[in-house]
């Protein structure tokens, strides 16, 4: 990779982190009701009949109750799981929470390794990252694991963001993936 692509990369990293460390619990906390609310009236979510969804690091967007909700629903829902022999993530279906996850290799919620994996096609699937503009573009942490994902999975993606996280411009290389659409506490975009 290009030295200054990395150096603009780390730079928006720094800059996003820093405006997501000065929110306060509550205030990530009413963010991600309000982006769950929204979200919960959006068509693609009652068309869904699987989603992917993502376990929240501390200071990501939580969407994590609308699992519970997915699952009564009676919608197939799952989770990346880190394969470390491919070192790569890929999608397995969780039934029941309580039984089918636990901690993975990066502190992350995942499923267990007797969850199946999902068919590569899915209706929606909800992507983290560190930053994400109007076009679709999102930043990830720096290993690239989950863009390998998106690239094995086919469906309607969808960004997921405190409004902190939007910037201007995202640095991009050819293997980034863009987005079809983003979500935020204020916002639906369909890209």
């Amino acid at each position: 990779m290009h030295t200054g692509l990395q150096d603009s990369k780390a730079a928006l990293r720094r800059q996003v982190r820093e405006q997501l460390n000065a929110m306060t619990p509550a205030q990530r906390s009413g963010d991600s009701a309000q982006a769950r609310t929204l979200l919960l009236q959006q068509l693609i979510w009652h068309q869904a009949k699987s989603v992917l969804f993502f376990a929240p690091l501390p200071q990501e967007l939580d969407l994590w109750p609308l699992l519970e909700e997915a699952l009564a629903a009676g919608k197939s829902v799952g989770l990346p799981r880190f394969a470390s022999e491919a070192n790569r993530y890929m999608a397995c279906q969780v039934k029941d929470p309580a039984r089918d996850l636990h901690l993975g290799q990066f502190g992350i919620r995942e499923p267990v390794q007797s969850c199946l994996p999902l068919p590569f096609m899915l209706d929606l699937i909800l992507v983290p990252g560190v930053a994400f503009d109007l076009h679709g573009r999102r930043l990830g942490r720096g290993k690239g694991h989950y863009d390998q994902l998106l690239t094995a999975m086919r469906g309607t993606t969808c960004g997921v963001a405190f409004d902190e996280q939007i910037v201007r411009a995202v640095p991009v290389e050819p293997h980034d993936v863009h987005l079809n659409c983003l979500l935020t506490p204020t916002r639906w975009l369909e890209l």
